[in-house]
């Protein structure tokens, strides 16, 4: 429903704040602690999620998934974990959402927060010092909400995988998020699964499948490949965090280093040889994720077949029904077969552009057309800081259009945002005071003991000035090669600038 569509006889909720926060995913509820940390209590902060509520995507994901990393280093600030689990213990589904609520609730100790789930933005604009949001529930009541700051913590906007739209009538097309693989439906066959895709949810659908139903038949169809981190070799366990692994920053600094913006290939053999793990004959892609390598092994010994080739079809042809490849190629399948679509979640949809922060200065906009860093939530916690210390038109962080980059070169795209990430983090260090990059609880260099930390924060804050003009340089050369947006703002896009 637009803003003019509302009938006279419409009532209209108006809500007044100091601050409103869009998005109770893990950027938004970042956003909301550093903001905690700033407001007094008699202050109001509006959360609005389209959601019935907070956590994000991780509403709507499939009921098997559990968490990359260690369940610690997934929060918000440096709020802990209330589970009592073993450090290493990767959280479920559930319980990720319980530490998103009790995220919330630690943030209200602190400042008033109103939460509105069930409402979506439909727009807004700035007028006077003030920012109006119009918005729009989910049974169409309306509400402006006028706000001294807004922060569009939109994230990646990830949005649930339909099943692929298939001409067979003799298989079943589902995906994880409208199926669940440890189910009644999928118990009650026996036929071969299909997982289309070579990403972490193909990884997480092939071992719920092959250790939920020993013998039955899996098969990947995984594209051009994938490799991910081990996380064997970023989070060893037990007494060797104290000697083995390597600090997740020094990892970033190598590979700042390495990468000149022309030789993702040569940087993606190196990270894969010193700290990946994969299961496909060519991994031609890798997207931060994480895998152990008791997954890969298992994973790796239970499917019946990998094609490395990507689905355009099923067809029933001449009796039989035949899986369509890109390349032209086709294979017979079984009737009744299962395709799972686990294709990509990550910059799949078109999102329209916005600075990452207003030419006010009161609107921050979290996505990746304009990405600070590689991960949203990380941009959340540092420009929600940078926004109350009054920083943010100071700094000349880079922007990245990701969604761009991905388009036109998925194999650069990790290897620049870890640039970019280094080269803003360089920005941002000398700017905020310490304890802002020490309560950042998102830091995967907090698996490893104080005495390994400090010693990786102390050569960072030794090192970073001299490492910034190669990362302006590999970010230039990225934006020149690809014609895409890659640098600072335009001058007189941000307050003081």
């Amino acid at each position: 429903m637009t803003n003019g569509a509302a009938s006279a006889e419409t009532p209209v909720q108006v809500e007044h704040c100091d601050l409103c926060i869009v998005g109770a995913g893990i950027t938004g509820i970042n956003a909301l602690f550093v903001a905690s940390r700033y407001m007094s209590p008699s202050q109001k902060v509006i959360l609005l999620d389209r959601r019935d509520r907070s956590g994000g995507m991780w509403v709507d994901t499939y009921d098997y998934v559990r968490l990359h990393q260690p369940h610690g280093l997934f929060t918000a600030g440096n709020i802990r974990w209330t589970l009592g689990r073993d450090r290493s213990y990767l959280a479920t589904k559930d319980e990720v959402l319980a530490h998103f609520d009790h995220c919330l609730e630690v943030a209200k100790q602190r400042v008033r927060v109103d939460p509105y789930f069930g409402w979506a933005l439909e727009s807004h604009h700035e007028t006077g010092g003030i920012v109006r949001l119009h918005c729009t529930s989910s049974d169409g009541r309306l509400m402006v909400v006028e706000a001294k700051r807004l922060i569009k913590a939109g994230g990646f906007g990830v949005v649930p995988n339909d099943p692929l739209q298939i001409s067979s009538s003799r298989v079943v097309s589902v995906s994880p998020d409208c199926c669940d693989m440890r189910g009644d439906r999928m118990r009650s066959s026996d036929t071969p699964v299909w997982i289309v895709g070579g990403g972490k949810t193909a990884m997480d659908t092939a071992h719920a499948l092959i250790t939920e139903y020993p013998g039955r038949e899996v098969n990947l169809v995984a594209g051009s490949g994938t490799f991910f981190s081990s996380r064997d070799r970023l989070f060893p366990a037990g007494g060797r965090r104290w000697w083995s692994g390597r600090l997740t920053s020094g990892i970033f600094t190598e590979l700042g280093r390495r990468f000149d913006g022309t030789n993702e290939t040569e940087v993606a053999t190196w990270l894969r040889t010193a700290y990946g793990t994969w299961l496909t004959p060519t991994t031609g892609n890798f997207l931060l994720g994480i895998l152990s390598e008791s997954e890969n092994e298992t994973i790796a010994a239970g499917l019946n077949d990998v094609i490395m080739d990507h689905v355009v079809d099923a067809v029933d042809r001449n009796g039989d029904t035949d899986l369509v490849f890109r390349s032209g190629s086709t294979k017979t399948i079984q009737p009744g077969s299962w395709i799972v679509n686990c294709t990509g979640y990550i910059l799949r949809h078109d999102l329209p552009y916005e600075p990452y922060v207003s030419d006010s200065g009161a609107v921050v906009s979290v996505q990746p057309r304009s990405a600070t860093h590689h991960l949203t939530s990380y941009m959340g916690y540092f420009l929600t800081h940078l926004l109350f210390l009054d920083k943010l038109g100071e700094i000349p962080l880079y922007e990245l259009d990701a969604a761009a980059l991905k388009k036109k070169s998925n194999a650069a795209l990790p290897y620049t945002l870890g640039s970019l990430t280094m080269h803003n983090l360089s920005l941002i260090a000398d700017s905020v005071p310490n304890k802002v990059l020490l309560d950042c609880g998102l830091d995967l260099d907090h698996w490893y003991p104080l005495p390994r930390r400090m010693i990786g924060t102390t050569r960072f804050l030794l090192t970073h000035r001299r490492e910034r003009a190669h990362l302006r340089q590999t970010l230039d050369t990225v934006r020149e090669r690809f014609d895409i947006r890659c640098g600072p703002l335009p001058r007189g896009a941000t307050v003081g600038s």
